[in-house]
């Protein structure tokens, strides 16, 4: 019965989500709730924008409905719904108006410590030693709770900056959840662990049908960032499922890891202003150079369906060491950004 119910509040999660969008797109339309296009966008046809709101109201209701089905555990509802709703927030007011970047970063802060204190912070992870000597797990102790702790802000940041072209960061989000419902599935410790992911890409998949491109609404900051950090929580959530998992969720993320960082670190190497925005991303070149958002959308998704899920499950399942698995995620990942020129000025 418990089965059913949650399929069926999954189910919901997804008509929910696309019918909420659908009403958001007509209160965005009448208020000229619209996105401008100008010279950084990637888009050149106003939008309505806002439509993620759906996503966050969606997956925050489901948290409660969630736990009383025995899905999550308090910790994980408690946490998720505090640091998702501070999120959510303060990007729906940045929406609204700027909010300056000092007081959104302080925020960004306090949800993420909400929520790593929720989870029980960091577990030991697991470490590969040079080949042929194996993992071991290590204990990173305050140090590692800080380092998670930037971790999670830089998600909720890279989140952000990565929703720059129809679709990409629903595809993301959608495929790196069933990417991990999948490695809950297939492992002894799932114990039902895979529903939060699938509920979450379901929620976003309602929001999709909207924002496929053509575009017809954004999902704005109120979302993305949420999207991110949410993430982010579940990447760590996993940890304490099983130390490798956290790994498994990195190779998941790194498509946006690898892009946004590779981008960040070459703008401040070149002296730019890395908090401005910009349209020098591996995914708006690639954008531009094809004349399409579909093809590059839909792209990640594949790179991380047939690529970087099956090294995240290898991985998972101990069948690759973890250095090697994330090498073989990231590289490719890198020389692509390489390629499309991330970070270098147009």
């Amino acid at each position: 019965m418990t089965t059913i119910t949650t399929t069926f509040t999954c189910l919901f999660a997804l008509m929910a989500s696309g019918a909420l969008t659908g009403v958001l797109r007509r209160y965005a339309v009448a208020r000229q709730l619209i996105d401008i296009p100008n010279a950084r966008s990637s888009h050149s046809i106003p939008t309505p924008r806002g439509g993620g709101v759906a996503i966050v109201l969606v997956f925050l209701v489901g948290l409660p409905v969630l736990f009383n089905l025995g899905v999550i555990s308090l910790g994980v509802m408690w946490g998720m719904l505090g640091a998702g709703l501070i999120a959510a927030i303060i990007g729906f007011l940045d929406d609204l108006g700027h909010v300056p970047a000092r007081w959104r970063l302080l925020v960004h802060f306090v949800a993420a410590l909400w929520g790593l204190y929720c989870l029980g912070g960091l577990p030991p992870l697991v470490i590969s030693l040079p080949i042929g000597y194996g993992e071991t797990l290590f204990n990173f102790n305050l140090l590692g709770q800080i380092l998670a702790l930037i971790y999670l802000v830089w998600l909720l940041n890279l989140y952000n900056f990565m929703d720059g072209i129809d679709g990409l960061a629903s595809i993301e989000a959608i495929t790196v959840c069933i990417g991990g419902a999948v490695l809950y599935f297939l492992s002894a410790e799932n114990a039902g662990q895979w529903w939060l992911p699938l509920f979450l890409a379901l929620a976003v998949a309602g929001f999709l049908f909207w924002n496929f491109p053509p575009a017809k609404i954004f999902m704005g900051d109120a979302c993305s960032g949420f999207l991110g950090l949410i993430l982010g929580l579940m990447s760590i959530q996993a940890a304490w499922v099983k130390p490798l998992f956290f790994a498994s969720w990195l190779i998941l993320l790194g498509v946006f890891i690898v892009d946004a960082t590779f981008t960040l670190v070459r703008r401040f190497l070149q002296g730019d202003k890395v908090y401005e925005a910009h349209r020098s991303h591996a995914y708006q070149y690639a954008a531009r150079y094809y004349q399409s958002h579909k093809i590059v959308s839909i792209s990640v998704g594949i790179i991380n369906i047939i690529w970087l899920t099956p090294l995240a499950i290898g991985v998972g399942l101990a069948k690759l060491n973890v250095f090697i698995g994330l090498t073989l995620a990231y590289v490719p990942l890198l020389l692509l950004a390489i390629y499309f020129k991330a970070g270098l000025r147009e």
